[in-house]
């Protein structure tokens, strides 16, 4: 699959949330305290709301709209309906964060 560059990986720092548009995609990146950086699907699963507006603790994202809280390490809803935010596979290269730009969301419920 190709993969896409979102940013520099010098701009994100451990405990942040950075939200971006990627080929009209809402991508929204989580670096987890003590975890590794991590890519998902920047829309609430349950009513699509862009997750950016949320907040993100540094270890549990918040939707805005119904407080569904999601886990930064893996995706996993903590606090709402049984589901989890698609993880969308990344790498760094020479410092570049890239996403893959075809990834499947197949593995999230909604």
């Amino acid at each position: 699959m190709p993969y896409t560059p979102v940013c520099r990986l010098s701009s994100l720092m451990e405990g942040d949330a950075a939200p971006y548009t990627v080929e009209g995609r809402e991508v929204i990146l989580l670096w987890p305290e003590g975890g590794e950086l991590q890519a998902f699907n920047g829309l609430c699963p349950h009513q699509n709301v862009p997750l950016y507006r949320g907040e993100f603790n540094g270890r549990y994202l918040t939707c805005p709209v119904h407080e569904w809280v999601f886990d930064g390490r893996d995706g996993s809803c903590v606090r709402g309906e049984e589901c989890s935010l698609p993880k969308i596979p990344l790498r760094v290269v020479d410092g570049i964060v890239e996403i893959e730009t075809h990834a499947s969301t197949a593995s999230s419920a909604a």
